[in-house]
């Protein structure tokens, strides 16, 4: 946008965003105002609506686009406008009122706070508000500035660097005591008659929470503090004084409460601060029961939060308690958490759950059988308490459905109890609940609740066991046909679960299998009886060898049953899995039965021209995915040398229906995507024994990628190269297979954000180059290609695609990992010499690029891979590795756009010194981290 657009034009625009029905006026406004606010006319546009206050809509946006502009744009605006937009922005502020929209109050504080934290020259910016904003009339804005500039400081959006938070952090310190002060102020003022100023209360209550988060005031002296006081007075039920606060109110209350608690937990010198607040928090229990006989869930959950806070908070030195005296009376808590895991409602028992994950890793790693034996009757209660969470509706007359959020929470609780159940013993565990479902008057939803819970925990059941599991199997294999239909669902996952069992009980295989097969057929028990099918083919593959016939024949009859394509994918790969324990000379039948099962039907989907309907038996994919599942599962063992592979035949065979496949449909990338998959399953079960049909496979998807560039043809490739580079005379034919991919590959990549358009297409093609590094690097290091691919993979480090990055780095990382690799082989020289030749040249050029990558565009979490080049580099040489890091760190600016210090000529150094004496990735990663955090 070149020119300053007229007011009225923007006002009609905002006006057709909001209010014109017709779609297209709509995104034609919206381009034309994004486009607005990208430019450096946003600026005066956003201060001149907010001065005239068209209307609501045109204040929000302007409201919008100034804090939007700071946030990422201050960099715009040269040093000597920043007063007056501070100015601007005060005025602005001062104009609000209790008509004032809240939104448009939020962005206005959002964007003061962001220029707050970015203009350096404003000291003790907070003092300024209260000085200014004082007055009665203006607490509401004041509170919300104060309150959103801490939380804007830990906002890592908000590119500020170290050096710029820590000034910040020191400046916020200063002013803590008169922050403190005034919070304090408000509290008296307002806090006699909390319900008729709610808002000004929970605003006090954030602001403060919002600073003690940030660590700007300190736990010191919090023990007393009138702020916590009215927090808890606000969570304080007393019915009979007829005070109940708002939930908004308890909310606010509950956060700060919270917030305290966590930072204890980085400051142990706080003895008088944690007996007021555990105090304080036991008294809350009466609370609790009140707001559970009110039906009050949202208080419900408040306490639910702080009993939970509090014992994680506490758990440390609950745990190391030294006197079993202490320890039952910081225990406590866990009462009270139990307490609450006993409610209702399983969204409140569900906001525990991590304090469970928490405590059993801490008891795991400590290892301490006297420690467990301690905490053993707490998770027996839990557990009671959450089978009982697990219970459906007694009126529920089939399964939960998939998107049902109670059937997620159920998932959530088998793997909480997986993770906590060696507390107590598997064992014992489902001993405890076997029990249960033999008590009388046990309900259906009682016993499918814990047979659900059994089935967490049968993995973990010894197959020696010999006094329930039998009996647990003898009464699911009698259960009635008229057993409830989710009984039945979970009996039959249960005997899924139990397959190592089963496995050592071999008598009971047949009326088990039996039961299973049956339940194939039966509308809903389909997916649980597949799925425990599968687990037993694969734990019981040798005795389901003289099955094999049987379940060919289910195979052929599946797509009548009541079984989805998933559940038919599992089956099968089950029965390949019986597949490699049977004799060679049975597999090569057997192998090409089982596939061509699903290749007849895509035979005749080709020879007829169906119109493939996705998710269908006219969809190609369907059968594609089957075959890739056998293909995938069967893993051929003991061939000796002279004999053919017994996969062999069968590859032959299949290899023509799958070329035929590729042609018919590659135009269609989805179709080509699982074609290709069923390629490398195919290729992977005999590999060196199908030499054959290489030449007609690099020849077919080499023509159809230079067409249309489908990213699973280079995938393909490098399962070529994984497989055959190793044959010397297969390495010419692999070559020029690369180099096929490299022209339609950089032509796409070199357009305008092709990198960034294209992220599956640089995972893959740095996949097959990586692959030729660690299978063929002599040849490929000689090759042509080598120099093109190294400057692309320079210009994709700065990709912040984690699998399309993470491809790259493993290619820097492998090919100079060459160089210093297999030191007796006949070629190590060689190949040192090659990579060293490389690193001469693009040494430099490789650590600038990696550098600016992490500092400016690669999330913490990518730093890892980066960690990874950086040591193989070091180990190659560290003497030149240091002299380009200390010309990487120097390109890196010294100051930010809007003056601000990033990084001071000593902690760059400093950075320096901890990358050369890394050893290893981790520590690299560290020094990476402490990089970044300089600039962010």
């Amino acid at each position: 946008m070149d020119e300053k657009p007229n007011l009225g034009l923007v006002v009609l625009a905002v006006s057709t965003l909001y209010t014109n029905p017709d779609k297209t006026e709509k995104e034609k406004a919206s381009e034309w105002l994004l486009n607005l606010q990208k430019s450096v006319h946003a600026w005066t546009v956003a201060d001149e609506l907010l001065h005239q206050k068209p209307d609501l809509e045109s204040c929000y946006f302007a409201a919008q686009t100034m804090r939007t502009k700071i946030h990422q744009s201050f960099h715009e605006l040269p040093l000597e406008v920043h007063m007056a937009l501070r100015n601007s922005l005060l005025e602005h502020i001062s104009q609000i009122n209790e008509a004032t929209n809240t939104v448009i109050t939020t962005q206005l504080c959002l964007a003061l706070a962001d220029l707050i934290l970015q203009m350096p020259s404003w000291q003790r910016a907070p003092l300024d508000l209260i000085n200014r904003f004082s007055h009665q009339s203006y607490i509401w804005p004041l509170l919300e500035i104060l309150t959103v500039l801490p939380e804007e400081l830990d906002n890592r959006s908000v590119r500020l660097g170290e050096n710029r938070r820590t000034e910040v952090l020191a400046d916020l310190k200063h002013c803590a005591p008169t922050i403190l002060e005034f919070l304090i102020h408000c509290c008296t003022v307002y806090g006699s008659s909390v319900n008729e100023h709610t808002h000004i209360i929970s605003r006090t209550l954030r602001c403060f929470t919002s600073w003690v988060y940030v660590k700007a005031i300190v736990l010191d002296g919090l023990s007393d503090s009138v702020v916590l006081n009215l927090a808890f007075d606000i969570l304080d039920f007393k019915p009979h004084e007829g005070k109940q606060s708002s939930g908004a109110l308890c909310d606010a209350a509950t956060e700060c409460i919270c917030t305290v608690l966590q930072s204890l937990e980085d400051n142990n010198n706080q003895q008088a601060l944690e007996n007021y607040l555990f105090t304080n928090i036991l008294k809350l229990e009466v609370s609790y029961h009140i707001s559970v006989a009110n039906e009050d869930e949202s208080k419900s959950v408040d306490y639910c939060r702080l009993f939970t806070e509090l014992g994680e908070s506490f758990l440390e030195k609950i745990i190391s308690s030294n006197s079993a005296a202490h320890f039952q009376h910081a225990v406590k808590v866990f009462d009270l958490i139990l307490m609450c895991v006993g409610h209702h409602h399983y969204e409140v028992a569900e906001l525990t759950f991590t304090l469970w994950y928490v405590l059993s890793e801490e008891l795991y790693q400590k290892n301490n059988k006297e420690l467990t034996e301690l905490f053993k009757p707490y998770i027996e209660r839990l557990i009671t308490a959450l089978c009982r969470h697990c219970q459906m509706e007694p009126d529920c007359e089939g399964l939960l459905d998939d998107a049902d959020e109670f059937k997620d929470f159920r998932e959530k609780v088998s793997e909480l109890i997986k993770d906590v159940v060696f507390i107590v013993a598997s064992d014992s565990c489902f001993k405890q609940m076997f029990l249960n479902t033999q008590a009388p008057g046990v309900t259906w939803d009682q016993t499918e609740a814990a047979l659900f819970v059994m089935q967490a925990v049968a993995k973990n059941v010894l197959p020696t066991e010999n006094e329930v599991v039998p009996k647990v199997v003898e009464a699911i294999l009698n259960s009635p046909s008229s057993t409830h239909l989710a009984v039945r669902y979970t009996s039959v996952l249960l005997l899924g679960e139990l397959s190592e069992w089963i496995e050592k009980h071999p008598q009971v295989l047949d009326p088990i299998l039996n039961f299973i097969v049956q339940g194939l057929a039966v509308p809903g028990l389909g997916a649980a009886a597949a799925s425990a099918l599968q687990n037993i083919c694969l734990k019981c593959s040798t005795s389901m060898t003289r099955h094999i016939t049987i379940l060919l024949q289910l195979l052929h009859q599946v797509d009548s049953l009541s079984v989805t394509n998933t559940a038919v994918i599992g089956i099968l790969k089950g029965v390949a899995a019986i597949l490699n324990v049977m004799p060679h000379s049975e597999i090569t039948v057997l192998l090409r039965e089982l596939c061509f099962m699903q290749l007849t039907p895509l035979i005749q989907l080709i020879d007829q021209d169906v119109v493939p309907i996705k998710g269908t038996t006219s969809d190609p994919v369907l059968w594609l995915d089957r075959l890739s599942s056998v293909m995938r599962h069967v893993s051929i063992t003991g061939v000796r040398d002279g004999d053919i592979h017994p996969c062999k035949p069968v590859v032959i065979d299949i290899w023509p229906i799958l070329s035929k496949t590729f042609n018919k449909y590659q135009k269609d990338d989805r179709i080509m995507e699982s074609v290709c998959k069923s390629v490398r399953f195919m290729l992977r079960c005999a590999s060196q024994h199908v030499c054959e049909v290489l030449e007609g496979l690099v020849s077919q998807i080499t023509g159809i990628y230079c067409e249309y560039k489908h990213s699973c043809f280079l995938y393909v490739g490098s399962i070529l190269v994984d497989e055959y580079a190793s044959n010397p005379q297969c390495v010419g034919g692999l070559l020029d297979m690369l180099e096929a991919f490299i022209k339609p590959t950089f032509h796409m990549l070199e357009t305008m954000d092709g990198l960034k358009n294209h992220p599956d297409t640089v995972d893959d093609f740095f996949r097959l180059t990586g692959r030729f590094v660690r299978r063929a690097p002599v040849p490929f290091l000689r090759s042509a290609a080598i120099l093109p691919i190294i400057q692309c993979g320079l210009f994709a480090s700065c990709l912040d695609h984690k699998d399309a990055n993470a491809a790259v780095m493993k290619f820097f990382h492998d090919l100079i990992y060459q160089g210093q690799s297999a030191h007796s082989a006949p070629d190590f020289m060689e190949r040192r010499e090659l990579v060293k030749g490389i690193l001469d040249q693009f040494g430099q050029q490789l650590v600038t690029s990696l550098l600016q990558a992490c500092v400016f565009y690669l999330h913490t979490y990518m730093l890892s891979e980066v960690g990874d080049v950086f040591v193989e580099m070091l180990e190659f040489t560290r003497e030149e590795a240091s002299r380009w890091i200390v010309s990487g760190l120097d390109t890196l600016p010294k100051q930010n756009n809007g003056g601000l210090l990033t990084a001071t000529p000593a902690q760059l150094n400093d950075i320096h010194v901890s990358l050369i004496r890394s050893n290893s990735s981790k520590s690299v990663t560290h020094a990476l981290k402490d990089l970044i955090r300089l600039y962010r």
